[in-house]
């Protein structure tokens, strides 16, 4: 028997930690080994037992999810799902979550949190077990000290090596990338390592409806390409980097 994906559910509401638990446990594949109200309690259980995956809320009493993930990751790093509301003024705290460590987010509505995770059953469910299936790494690693430099690979470092065969004359060339859980820090390593006349990249990262722009504004002030959430009719030019807004998908026409 194959075994069960185990989950802590982290979450200050009492309805909200019962509606994820019924809803991941829908599935045979996943086991809620356990529930916290806050991050103290999460802890404790973490010390006891380490879980597969942990959903996490942003906002807690005691100490706040960013806060918590962050101190998880430097010590413990786990496959971390965050679980809350978005707004305009939220996607920045969510974008500090996915540089902190968390491999993707659910979201849920200020209002009627449990009806609305009960509806969003097979998503939250699918989310969970490609968390799980994430690597992850300390975040001891994962952004510079102030005033450090990372080494930058050159584009030779991302592209094959010449086969020493003759290659057709083309048009100019794009890069499409596709991502799923996990890769937005796979991304910002890729993009961050490329040069400013880099060849035109069109990208489609699984994220949430009004996420992209956010994220997009976010790895232009780390990149020397420029990155921009994509606007129909966007033209792909060299030293540009287009991302698919969430929920949709991108056509290239010539």
């Amino acid at each position: 028997m194959a075994k069960k994906i185990r989950v802590l559910i982290v979450d200050d509401s009492a309805s909200v930690r019962q509606a994820l638990t019924q809803v991941l446990e829908a599935d045979g594949d996943i086991e809620v080994m356990g529930v916290a109200s806050d991050p103290f309690v999460a802890a404790r259980r973490i010390q006891e037992e380490v879980p597969d995956v942990v959903t996490l809320d942003v906002e807690m009493p005691k100490m706040d999810g960013i806060t918590f993930l962050r101190k998880l990751m430097a010590q413990h790093p786990i496959p971390v799902v965050m679980c809350s509301s978005l707004t305009e003024a939220g996607s920045q705290t969510l974008m500090q979550a996915l540089e902190a460590g968390a491999v993707d987010i659910i979201l849920k509505p200020k209002i009627g949190a449990a009806d609305h995770l009960a509806e969003a059953g097979a998503m939250i469910r699918q989310t969970v077990k490609g968390a799980a299936s994430a690597r992850v790494k300390s975040d001891r690693r994962r952004l510079p000290l102030p005033g450090a430099t990372e080494a930058k690979l050159t584009a030779d470092a991302v592209l094959p090596p010449p086969t020493g065969r003759p290659m057709a004359k083309t048009t100019e060339m794009v890069v499409c990338i596709g991502a799923s859980t996990g890769g937005t820090e796979a991304l910002r390593e890729l993009l961050v390592a490329l040069p400013a006349n880099s060849p035109g990249i069109v990208i489609v990262q699984h994220m949430p409806e009004k996420f992209t722009s956010a994220f997009a504004s976010r790895l232009n002030t780390l990149c020397q390409v420029e990155v921009k959430e994509a606007v129909h009719g966007d033209p792909v030019l060299r030293g540009h980097v287009l991302i698919a807004p969430g929920g949709r998908h991108m056509l290239l026409e010539r």
